[in-house]
This record gives C-alpha cells, sequence and structure tokens, in this order.
C-alpha cells in the first residue's frame, strides 16, 4: 500500500494502468477516497486501465480510507490541493489530465488555477455548487464526515471541524466554492463538463462552468438513462486523448 508523507501528513494512494498520466479526485465530499470510485456510475480504475496511467488518492482524513494528517482550517481548499500535487511529485510526474466527480471537479478547477502549467485537460462530472435556496448541503455535509473524525481522533473536536467546513464552503457561500467566476473566464485548459441534476451537484452551475469556461465542451444529458454511461466513457476517452501532448505519443 503506497504511500506519500511530508511532515505530518500521510497521503495513501494507488497506481493503475499506463500511458499519458491521469489523477482521480474522488467522489464523496471531505469522504473522498479510492474507495468512492467503486459505487460511482462508472469506475475510471476500470473502464481506463488501457488508456492511462491512473493515480488515484484517499483525501486527508477521508473517514473512508487511510490517509490522515493536520485539520488544515485556515486554507483548507489549498491544503488538499498542496496533498494532490505533492502525490504527484512524489510519483515523478509533472503534467497530467484531472478527472473528478463531485468535490473532485472544484479540486479540478482548483488545480488549474494553482498549477496551470501542470493541467492539461480536466473531465469535470457533477461538480458541487452553491444554491442560494438550499444553502448548506455541502456543510452539512462536513459536519456529518466532522463527527465520525471527531469519534475516532478524539484530539479534533467539533469547533475544529466547523471551522474548516466554514472555511470551504461559506467563504465565499458562492459558484464552485474552490475558484471564482473570473478564474473560469480565464481558465486555458481544456474542460469536458457534465451538470449535475440533485442537491449537491446543481444543474445550473454545472451549466454556467461550461459556459463560462472559454475552452470547455459540455456533455448533457449524460448520467440518465443508464444507457448513456458507454457513451458518457467513450466522449472521455476521446476528450483525453484529444488533448494528449504530441511528444507523449511518440
Amino acid at each position: 500500500m503506497p504511500f506519500f508523507e511530508k511532515g505530518s501528513v500521510r497521503i495513501h494512494y494507488e497506481e493503475v494502468g499506463s500511458g499519458y498520466p491521469l489523477l482521480l479526485l474522488a467522489p464523496g465530499g471531505l469522504n473522498s477516497a479510492i474507495d468512492g470510485w467503486s459505487r460511482a456510475v462508472f469506475n475510471p480504475l476500470e473502464v481506463f486501465k488501457n488508456d492511462f496511467r491512473m493515480i488515484a488518492m484517499d483525501q486527508r482524513n477521508a473517514n473512508a480510507g487511510e490517509s490522515d494528517g493536520p485539520v488544515e482550517t485556515q486554507d483548507p481548499w489549498d491544503a488538499f490541493l498542496t496533498d494532490q500535487l505533492g502525490v504527484m511529485d512524489h510519483v515523478g510526474i509533472h503534467s497530467f489530465f484531472a478527472l473528478g466527480f463531485c468535490i473532485g471537479c472544484s479540486y479540478g478547477l482548483g488545480l488549474a488555477q494553482k498549477a496551470p502549467d501542470r493541467v492539461t485537460a480536466a473531465v469535470l462530472c457533477q461538480p458541487i455548487g452553491h444554491r442560494p435556496e438550499d444553502p448548506d448541503v455541502m456543510f452539512d455535509s462536513g459536519l456529518v464526515w466532522g463527527k465520525e473524525l471527531t469519534a475516532k481522533r478524539p484530539e479534533i473536536d467539533m469547533s475544529t471541524i466547523e471551522t474548516l467546513v466554514q472555511n470551504m464552503y461559506r467563504k465565499p457561500a458562492d459558484f464552485v466554492y474552490s475558484v471564482s467566476r473570473d478564474f473560469v473566464r480565464s481558465c486555458q485548459t481544456p474542460l469536458l463538463v457534465m451538470p449535475g441534476l440533485d442537491r449537491p451537484h446543481p444543474h445550473n452551475v454545472g451549466v454556467e462552468v461550461a459556459d463560462l469556461a472559454p475552452n470547455s465542451e459540455r456533455m448533457d444529458p449524460w448520467k440518465e438513462p443508464p444507457e448513456l454511461i458507454p457513451q458518457v466513457v467513450e466522449r472521455i476517452r476521446a476528450f483525453l486523448k484529444k488533448h494528449t501532448p504530441v511528444a507523449a505519443l511518440r
């Protein structure tokens, strides 16, 4: 079981397949972990194992995973992005694709902002987002995660958890939380966006990401009916192959 360790942070990751690198950013909110892919509408670790060198990871302190570290409250989005880039550095990868579900979409956009020279293209499947009429979906899910974490880690208290989720989902309580609309308008990273259809993954937020980004494609609908999923997999494969750098094909 490979781990990336830096200071008090210890991140479990796995590698599957070969080809151009693809970082997988799992669904599950603050419980984002490799295990989440087994319950997704498709499992990239299975369907793309002959196409890409995939790196999957358990997010720091995900209750379903094997990663742990301090609960970073001041800039939690950046802490998680730093973990992700640290894993890629650890396995010797500079440039890569990103594929995210749920919170993974906000991470994908955050990586495109933090390391634009490294993210070659990104696939965003059902981005999370803020709904003014239903503002607490992600905040409340973070508290549920935190209660389970504090039961296992008595040195962490709920006031620390509340500060973390406050800074993730209420500062600002807007858009995809991790980046601004102004960034997405300026983002040159090729994006394939698949809007969601439920409370944590508002359809209008996914559509807005696709409409704002200057180098984006949108697949909508994609999740229903289930018969669409093979087409979705092929669309993602074709999108990423199209954006594979020429040097990587030699």
